[in-house]
């Protein structure tokens, strides 16, 4: 007799121990692209950071452009500094432009061999000039100046604050000095060109009107030359007068004769009386002509003379104001003269503080969260249109 069985298809007999189905760890999508986005560019900005960046000094000073006098500000300025917005940075930011600018860069390399500075052995090929992708021309160079200086300002204070990095301590403090040192020249040069062209227009306007008065003066002596006369005014005023003293002893004889004649009219006094008013008459006569009444009188050379007398009073004005602008052009070039002010010297440092390793691979971090987060929301969204 034979033994019947029941066999079970598809899965282990009763009794038979179950073994568990061995499967290959395959990782999905999600997982690789976290990796790709996130954990893959961390991981490398952490080994450049903790691994390979160079260490860099940083030389820090502290500086204020200011003029050499103190003016109030006006009730807008009052008004824009009580929100934290300074109405006196112009200069200090013109100083800012230069430190960072091309021509701050020439300036410095004859001082300074900027380009072994930034190439120092050693250095990590990321960080030293040239870096990967560049090339050693000067436009190169003073790209990688500018990764290295930074210049910030104040508005509560308005101090300026200048940063140096480099890679040793003595470089990053020549540069920072060097600037600085750039930075007054510059002022100094605005000072000379402002304050040169204001006192070269007031001293030309004093030598214009110098001129005019000269001119003036050679007519005046011509004139006088010309009509024989020091003073026509004070000829006039003698004529005038000797005229008042004619009429006056004219009237005198008048009355005389009529006296004598009224009293005496045979009186052998009238004739010589009569031929003395004639004679005075005469003169009178002439003498009128002198003062008034022809193209020779006084009348007319007092005309000419008065109108040049006009001019030179004008001219003298015109020097006396000249002149007056030219010594207010002078002080105001004194009190607005800026000054470059050191509050703080370049510091020698002794301690590496760039890169900031920690920081910066924290920063990648979330960064690149925030990119895989993006990410992701957009791919969702796009499924999402896809499946409507």
């Amino acid at each position: 007799m034979s033994d019947s069985r029941v066999t079970f298809l598809g899965g282990p007999t009763p009794g038979e121990p179950v073994r568990a189905i061995k499967t290959p760890f395959i990782l999905g999508p999600a997982a690789i692209s976290f990796g790709v986005v996130v954990l893959l560019p961390t991981l490398v900005a952490a080994i450049y950071l903790l691994f390979i960046a160079s260490p860099r000094y940083v030389s820090e000073a502290h500086f204020v452009v200011q003029t050499a006098s103190k003016q109030q500000p006006s009730g807008l300025g009052v008004a824009l500094q009580g929100v934290g917005i300074s109405t006196n940075g112009t200069d200090s930011f013109a100083v800012h432009e230069y430190i960072r600018s091309r021509d701050a860069l020439s300036t410095l390399q004859p001082r300074l061999d900027v380009k072994a500075m930034l190439s120092r052995p050693g250095v990590d090929i990321f960080s030293r000039f040239p870096a990967p992708g560049q090339g050693q021309t000067q436009e190169d160079l003073y790209k990688a100046f500018q990764r290295r200086v930074t210049v910030g300002y104040d508005t509560a204070t308005g101090i300026s604050t200048l940063r140096v990095q480099a890679f040793t301590p003595r470089d990053s403090q020549a540069i920072a000095s060097a600037l600085l040192d750039s930075g007054e020249t510059l002022v100094n040069r605005l000072n000379d060109r402002a304050a040169a062209q204001d006192v070269e227009d007031a001293e030309r306007n004093v030598l214009e009107a110098e001129q005019r008065l000269s001119d003036i003066q050679q007519r005046l002596t011509t004139y006088r030359n010309r009509e024989s006369m020091l003073d026509p005014e004070a000829s006039a005023q003698e004529g005038s007068a000797l005229l008042a003293e004619l009429q006056g002893t004219l009237a005198g004889l008048r009355a005389e004769r009529a006296l004598i004649a009224s009293q005496a009219p045979q009186s052998p006094q009238l004739p010589a009386l009569d031929a003395r008013i004639r004679a005075y008459e005469q003169q009178l006569t002439i003498e009128r002509g002198k003062v008034a009444g022809n193209a020779d009188s006084l009348a007319t050379k007092v005309s000419g003379y008065e109108a040049l007398m006009l001019e030179r009073t004008l001219a003298d004005r015109a020097l006396s104001a000249a002149s007056t602008a030219r010594d207010a052009a002078r002080d105001s070039a004194r009190r607005q003269k800026l000054y470059l002010e050191r509050v703080v010297n370049p510091n020698l440092p002794d301690k590496a503080t760039e890169p900031r390793r920690w920081r910066g691979i924290l920063a990648v971090l979330v960064t690149m969260l925030l990119l895989y987060g993006v990410g992701g929301l957009v791919w969702a969204g796009l499924r999402e249109h896809r499946q409507l």
